[in-house]
């Protein structure tokens, strides 16, 4: 059976992977869905200083401390970012790279360098769209409990991961078993974003016609791509 890491996007927490992760752990796996620092439940814990290099470095921590090895770690929207640096930070630990409708910055890029615009709501710790405003973006997918569901459920997310350039020194430049899965609704990242992560990784390319977050419109296509080599 296979230890999948699931990690979860800007405005979100662990909870965004419920539905894939009890799918996958319906068939024997093993799933874990951390909350980054600052985010979903943890929330309140937002601060200046968490950046995508801290957050990570908890991440390749509780690895770590989990002895978890053959690793297939997943990472959605700015999730992906935190993924390419928990696995250069963990290389060792690492089977395969899933990025899933993910942003994949190369060293020295910002977020707002690819998705632009300020938040409703900024701080010096966290930004993010409104309550009604999050929940408007997943009426585009998703049946309107849902949507309920997980606009309930979001939170601000800490304003550095936006604004402070990644720091991937070496990542870009190593060979990974990874995979790119696009969902051709959503705005952002974008198709050329996707195509440049999946060129420079010589990775698989995989499609859902779905929005920004499969995870819960279509649980059930994007488990099967996760559990494709």
């Amino acid at each position: 059976m296979t230890t999948f890491v699931l990690l979860h996007g800007a405005y979100q927490g662990g909870w965004i992977w419920k539905l894939v992760a009890t799918r996958l752990r319906e068939q024997g796996h093993t799933v874990f869905a951390p909350t980054l620092d600052g985010c979903g439940e943890r929330a309140a814990q937002a601060r200046p200083g968490i950046t995508n290099e801290t957050q990570a470095e908890e991440v390749a921590g509780f690895l770590w401390s989990e002895d978890l090895n053959d690793v297939v770690l997943v990472g959605t929207s700015a999730g992906g970012m935190v993924a390419a640096k928990t696995a250069a930070l963990a290389r060792d630990r690492i089977a395969r790279l899933v990025f899933v409708d993910a942003l994949a910055l190369m060293h020295g890029e910002k977020i707002r360098d690819i998705v632009k615009g300020p938040n409703s709501i900024e701080n010096d710790a966290a930004t993010g769209p409104t309550r009604e405003e999050r929940r408007e973006k997943l009426l585009g997918g998703l049946e309107p409990a849902l949507a309920d569901w997980a606009a309930d459920r979001s939170t601000l997310h800490p304003i550095a991961v936006f604004e402070q350039p990644v720091v991937l020194e070496d990542f870009w430049d190593q060979d990974w078993k990874a995979s790119v899965i696009f969902c051709p609704q959503a705005v952002n990242p974008g198709e050329a974003h996707q195509r440049r992560t999946a060129e420079t990784l010589n990775a698989t390319w995989h499609q859902l016609d779905t929005g920004h977050y499969p995870m819960l419109s279509m649980p059930d296509a994007l488990t099967d791509l996760l559990l494709k080599e």
